[in-house]
């Protein structure tokens, strides 16, 4: 076996092809967008990466791809630390993402021992995995429990083996991720429908879409919301305008207005819950690669009515106003202008760590099920170190 670091075509491409082989049996796989994969490790796009005299001209990210007798791609990984937030770990934590390997244990230890000794070299003391540098929705986790459906946009999906490589070299885990469904046949507890109806009774209270309201509009209710809500998350930061309007545009492209929900009191924004509809549906049809003719079949899949089912990606309600029923309303405001007039069929509610049971209760509440696991591993370079999983939040809290 050899290890090389991509910084070239021909490892470049080989990096990025090798999924393909990896899944070229498995029918269920749907391949991350090139173009998305591209954006992480573009200085010019992703803010995270340090500019430097490293591969690809960062020096705090790096790829390698392992080669096997016959000079074929058989393994990937990259290694990374995210300046914001390494140090604010219990000890300084790096990341390790975008893994791909054969079932072959030797090659799994060659590329986690290298992504270790590189981050060790720059101060690390640990290496979480598989992660993203960049935001915890896309790319985040290890799938470990249901591997029979399809994965949804951004979501990592694996075979089961890749558990066992990750486990057997030490990793063990931090946390869960947990996805749950909702079918649009299940209806929404009396209790949730009797809170709806008070707010709606209520003339300081206000639920409505993201119809008839600009980019802007919408952007500054986001992140109204995010900074109420999230206020006292471990490590939060305030989010800036301009950052919420650069998410607002990115999802412009895809986003149904129906499903940018809001409540507002006395005009002020105290609750969101933002989806979008599930574009691996349409992504499944385009290979991995928006480019032009990838893009004609987005727009026709679009079209034809190929999404059935939406995701979830935000759901947040104002410090002040959780534990009030405002959850819930969410919901069956959600039940009634967008699941009986039969836009949308089942709800996926993506990415709520195992460490927020508040926010778990809320989906049981809801009678969603926890239909599938991955996991955010971490391996402590000092083995004689205890090990400790993510705190739990604390019950007063609601953060997903």
């Amino acid at each position: 076996m050899e290890l090389k670091v991509v910084e070239d075509k021909r490892t470049l491409r080989d990096w990025m092809e090798l999924p393909w082989q990896i899944y070229r049996n498995d029918a269920n796989w749907i391949p991350h967008l090139r173009q998305d994969i591209e954006k992480v490790f573009d200085p010019e796009r992703n803010k995270l990466l340090r500019k430097g005299k490293g591969p690809g001209g960062v020096d705090n990210c790096i790829r390698w791809v392992l080669y096997d007798a016959l000079e074929q791609p058989m393994g990937r990984i990259a290694a990374f630390i995210n300046h914001k937030t390494a140090w604010t770990e219990r000890q300084p934590t790096g990341g390790i993402g975008f893994f791909e390997c054969r079932n072959d244990p030797k090659a799994a230890q060659l590329l986690f021992d290298t992504a270790r000794d590189w981050l060790k070299d720059k101060g690390m003391e640990a290496m979480d995995g598989p992660v993203n540098l960049g935001d915890r929705n896309m790319y985040w986790g290890l799938l470990i429990e249901n591997f029979k459906d399809a994965p949804i946009y951004g979501a990592n999906y694996n075979p089961p083996y890749y558990k066992d490589l990750f486990e057997a070299y030490g990793f063990q885990i931090y946390f869960n991720q947990l996805f749950f469904k909702r079918s649009a046949e299940t209806v929404v507890q009396p209790i949730f429908h009797r809170k709806y109806q008070q707010l709606v009774n209520d003339p300081d209270i206000r639920m409505h879409d993201g119809r008839g309201r600009t980019l802007q509009q919408i952007a500054t209710d986001f992140c109204t919301v995010y900074n109420d809500a999230w206020v006292d998350h471990v490590n939060h930061k305030p989010m800036e305008p301009a950052t919420a309007l650069k998410i607002v545009k990115a999802m412009a492209p895809v986003m149904d207005r129906r499903l940018l929900i809001f409540i507002r009191h006395k005009d002020r924004p105290i609750a969101v819950y933002i989806s979008l509809p599930e574009l691996n549906e349409i992504f499944r049809f385009v290979n991995g690669n928006l480019n032009w003719w990838g893009k004609l079949k987005f727009v026709w899949h679009k079209w034809r009515g190929a999404v059935k089912n939406v995701t979830g990606i935000v759901f947040g309600v104002a410090k002040d106003w959780q534990g009030k029923g405002i959850e819930g309303a969410l919901i069956v405001y959600g039940e009634q202008m967008i699941v009986k007039p039969g836009h949308y069929k089942d709800t996926i509610l993506t990415w709520v760590g195992d460490f927020n049971p508040k926010m778990i209760k809320v989906c049981r509440n809801l009678e969603a099920v926890n239909y599938r696991t991955l996991a955010t591993y971490r391996y402590l370079f000092d083995r004689s170190r205890p090990f400790e999983r993510h705190p739990i939040i604390d019950k007063k809290e609601n953060r997903s």
